[in-house]
């Protein structure tokens, strides 16, 4: 037999107003209702549950142990039927239900966590998803359509998008690697060695971008892990300055010095796949991370 509920979220919501406020006297004036109705829907509240939440002491009523317990859940159950309701209105007005934001790994997100803090008390229950990306994964999921914001380095044809940072790629090992103690290298002398690259996020990758040179590669899912064997002295990689910076402060990482060029740069952008049907809640996130790089 399915269950009941002996009380209502009216009378959950009277019993918070009289303890906000004070008494019943005070929340009859804040409810615009009678004291005597206040009365009655906490008396058959604490009556169909069993348990006494209120005492009044002198003018003022004072919750009980159990009281204090049960005012605490309700408080969450509340909130969560408004922010339900909420959400409801923000879909008929168009506010989407979700925001999906696709982030190549090469970018360095505190930006978008900065602007997420901003946006998180603006997205009226909205929920975020953040897809990391790599290279040609990422110039997939825009011309697929798969989020409503992305950040990327390499944008397919056609599309244009806000700038937003340049990356600077490096190319190091570790530091108990062979080519740590070299001062100079020349280019095509990296070809010989292992390299550790990043996966494309893509379905059908690219095997031509990525200056993908060396003939033997190990191939991981993130900065993370390719750092951690590069620390065990194998392979060399290109990685984002700013990922490879502890490491090459603590020495556990060596930055090789090539003779015609020792970084590549790829400038990020903010696109929007789907400008004409892009939502509320998307433009005021992709305004905010906008923001974060005019500082």
């Amino acid at each position: 037999m399915p269950y009941r509920p002996r009380s209502t979220l009216e009378q959950w919501r009277i019993l918070q107003a009289v303890v906000d406020a004070g008494g019943y006297a005070q929340a009859a004036d804040l409810l615009n209702k009678s004291q005597s109705s206040l009365n009655h829907a906490v008396a058959k509240l604490q009556s169909q549950l069993g348990v006494e939440l209120l005492e009044v002491i002198g003018r003022k009523a004072q919750l009980t142990d159990a009281g204090e317990v049960m005012l605490r859940r309700s408080r969450v159950l509340t909130q969560q039927i408004e922010d339900l309701e909420l959400l409801a209105d923000n879909i008929e007005q168009g506010w989407e239900p979700e925001i999906r934001v696709a982030v190549e790994l090469a970018y360095p997100k505190q930006y978008l966590y900065r602007a997420l803090q901003k946006f998180y008390p603006l997205s009226r229950g909205s929920r975020v998803q953040i897809i990391d990306t790599v290279l040609t994964g990422t110039s997939e999921v825009i011309v697929q359509k798969k989020a409503d914001l992305v950040i990327a380095g390499v944008m397919p044809k056609g599309y244009l998008g806000e700038p937003l940072y340049v990356s600077r790629f490096i190319p190091v090992v570790g530091a108990t690697h062979e080519l740590a103690s070299l001062p100079t290298l020349e280019q095509n002398q990296l070809s010989q060695y292992l390299q550790i690259v990043i996966r494309d996020t893509a379905q059908k990758p690219m095997e031509n971008i990525g200056w993908l040179k060396a003939e033997q590669r190990w191939t991981v899912d993130n900065f993370n892990e390719a750092i951690e064997i590069l620390q065990l002295g194998l392979g060399f990689c290109w990685l984002p300055d700013f990922v490879a910076a502890e490491a090459l402060a603590s020495g556990n990482l060596v930055q090789i010095q090539l003779n015609n060029s020792s970084e590549r740069l790829v400038p990020m952008s903010l696109l929007t796949p789907q400008e004409e049907t892009l939502g509320p809640g998307s433009k005021q996130l992709r305004q905010l991370i906008l923001a974060e790089h005019l500082k």
